[in-house]
């Protein structure tokens, strides 16, 4: 039996790719390569070019090679991006993710895990926010994964199909071992912009806003290192497995830091300063969005073994470090 990734040669879908193999799994990946890369799907994954939306691809797929499960990383991410492109965002996030779950119902996959977002929140009343928080997303990329999420719920309330949403907070860093990480071109991710910057591969960088009512004025996020996120897919794969029931969690680990700080933190990796221009806020932005990570460390028994800003900066800076520019 077979776990479909999509996305899978993307940032995140190429490290759970690596997970599953490392534990002895079949993977099949469907992606269409507008952000990943051939080169990050490792043998014997199987890579199959393709969008998720087209039902009789996947549905093919899913037939040939005896699919158990699916774990759904395909989809636009940039919250500027889906705010200037909205209907963009709501076919890619939401109408192939409806297509995608439709087709695992037809084709009898009972159990999706989906790759949410802590965007889902917008700006919640109270720090850390728990998943029973009000959803009142700020841009439609919050609000394209939050109606996969309704979706999810409805399927599962009329279907013999379960999934678990994971709500991430801000992914960072690399695979320890150095066998992937960031690589996407021009991408929004401040670790990743801060460490190309630090390198000489971007000229200066940007920080939107600094009028924030947080202790610097700027923005503050729950850095996530990515093989931790990869370790809670691989805990929520085996709750439902074992026939656990659906359910949604966050991914973060409890603690915030601001823009300024991570900055910082990358400054003092790469052994020196680099220009960082002070700008106005962007639309979209959150002020500050920190998890509480308790429910899936107590109902999954998921325990982050990279759990420090520094060691995530350094294996994001390492990884840079390796690209061509």
């Amino acid at each position: 039996m077979t776990v479909l990734v999509t996305g899978g040669a993307g940032y995140i879908g190429s490290h759970m790719v690596l997970a599953l193999l490392d534990a002895g799994d079949k993977v099949v990946v469907v992606d269409n390569l507008s952000t990943g890369f051939r080169s990050a799907v490792p043998p014997p994954a199987l890579l199959i070019e393709g969008n998720i939306g087209d039902q009789a691809l996947v549905e093919r797929v899913i037939g040939e090679h005896g699919v158990r499960a699916i774990i759904h990383f395909a989809g636009s991410i940039v919250v500027p991006d889906s705010v200037a492109d909205p209907l963009g965002y709501y076919l890619n996030n939401t109408v192939n993710s409806r297509a995608l779950i439709e087709s695992a119902v037809r084709t009898g996959v009972k159990n999706f895990i989906f790759s949410s977002t802590a965007a889902v929140y917008g700006n919640p009343k109270s720090i850390p926010v728990r998943e029973d928080a009000e959803l009142k997303p700020v841009s439609p990329y919050g609000m394209s994964k939050l109606m996969t999420e309704l979706m999810l719920a409805d399927t599962a309330f009329a279907h013999d199909f379960r999934y678990v949403a994971l709500r991430y907070f801000n992914v960072a860093g690399a695979d320890p071992s150095g066998r992937t990480g960031q690589s996407t071109p021009r991408a929004t991710h401040l670790i990743k912009v801060a460490c190309e910057t630090a390198l000489g591969k971007r000229p200066s960088m940007d920080v939107f806003g600094t009028d924030y009512p947080t202790p610097d004025g700027t923005c503050v996020r729950d850095y996530i290192h990515v093989s931790d996120l990869v370790a809670a897919h691989v805990a929520a794969l085996k709750h439902l497995e074992a026939g656990g029931a659906s359910d949604i969690f966050n991914c973060g680990y409890s603690s915030g830091y601001s823009v300024i700080e991570v900055i910082e933190a990358v400054k003092r990796a790469a052994g020196g300063p680099f220009p960082v221009n002070l700008g106005p806020r962007r639309p979209g932005d959150a002020e500050a969005i920190v998890a509480d990570s308790a429910k899936i460390r107590g109902q999954l028994g998921w325990k982050p073994d990279l759990a420090n800003l520094d060691l995530i900066v350094t294996h994001a800076l390492a990884w840079e470090r390796g690209l061509k520019r």
